[in-house]
């Protein structure tokens, strides 16, 4: 069996050095200062926690005061809230460089990115343009949650109003599939969060309704890069949370978490007197199925006071100390 300083890792090592004394040539002084100023800085989330804590980024104040806030800065702002981490829900403001960047800066880590203008160009719009923007604009979440050192994309799949059900679903998965690849090859997943837009359950209809419909759309690819950002407060609704952790079982990679009221049809905060979500079948359903992940709120944001209360209620919601 080759020793470690077999001819591959010498060959590795002299490569390095080439290329360092290549740089030395072409700039006359290079250093190990320099080599090392090259070195990206790897940011780690807590290390052992079950569930983690995060926060959209769009709930971070751009303002304290009348002083603008950098995106670095916010992002410290997020790690003071007490938060493990923060999903990149802007991030088609950025480019690859800047979340890389401001992640590296801040110390504080980036799990996932969305760019909300999935609204606006759906992949189930009858429009081939809209569709292809779409894909696109995941494309570049893609990339953006790579950079930042994220493990996943959320996406909406798209609109019940833009046609027929088989004919709005096979659009969609014809642009999903084209992306697996990219997906695939920087280590990305997929995940389909479950919203208001009338796809993959009954809009109108009464409360108690299965996760059936979002379940075989996901198989549907079977792919280990699709999966579900399972968004507890948006179907309560519609359903009961501990049965869909349940039906979802693995396929649940990540949470949404936000408090709803039944009694009074309209979301709330997290924990909160309103909030009838059923917390305890929540917990009892996580435990069921071994989940493990990253959970982030998606409510009210502002500053530190707000950001520290949101996460409080997190850890109310899930029984965390």
């Amino acid at each position: 069996m080759p020793q470690p300083d077999s001819l591959l890792g010498r060959r590795h090592f002299l490569g390095l050095g080439a290329a360092a004394a290549t740089a030395a040539t072409i700039t006359g002084k290079a250093s190990a200062q320099e080599v090392k100023s090259e070195t990206s800085k790897i940011v780690v989330p807590p290390v052992g926690k079950r569930i983690l804590l995060s926060c959209k980024l769009g709930m971070i104040t751009k303002k304290d005061g009348d002083k603008d806030l950098t995106l670095v800065e916010r992002l410290k702002l997020a790690a003071a809230a007490g938060f493990d981490g923060v999903d990149f829900d802007e991030a088609g403001a950025y480019t690859v460089d800047e979340a890389r960047q401001a992640v590296q800066e801040s110390g504080v880590f980036v799990h996932n990115a969305i760019n909300h203008e999935h609204w606006g160009q759906r992949l189930t719009s009858p429009n081939e343009a809209e569709r292809l923007k779409g894909r696109s604009n995941i494309e570049h979440c893609l990339r953006v949650s790579h950079a930042a050192g994220g493990s996943g994309v959320l996406i909406v799949i798209g609109h019940g109003n833009d046609g027929p059900e088989a004919e709005i679903e096979a659009r969609a998965a014809e642009q999903i599939k084209a992306m697996l690849p990219l997906a695939a090859s920087l280590g990305q997943m997929i995940l389909f969060e479950n919203v208001w837009n009338k796809m993959h359950y009954d809009h109108d209809a009464p409360p108690e309704q299965t996760a059936d419909r979002f379940i075989k759309f996901v198989d549907s690819f079977n792919s280990n890069w699709v999966g579900m950002y399972y968004d507890i407060g948006n179907h309560w609704k519609y359903g009961q949370p501990r049965a869909w952790l349940n039906a979802f079982g693995r396929r649940a990679v990540k949470l949404d978490v936000k408090g709803f009221s039944r009694a009074k049809n309209k979301f709330v905060d997290i924990t909160s007197e309103e909030d009838d979500v059923p917390w305890d079948e929540v917990r009892k359903g996580l435990e069921e199925i071994g989940f493990t992940g990253w959970t982030t709120a998606e409510v009210g944001g502002g500053g530190l006071e707000r950001l520290t209360l949101v996460r409080q209620q997190m850890q109310k919601a899930f029984g965390l100390s």
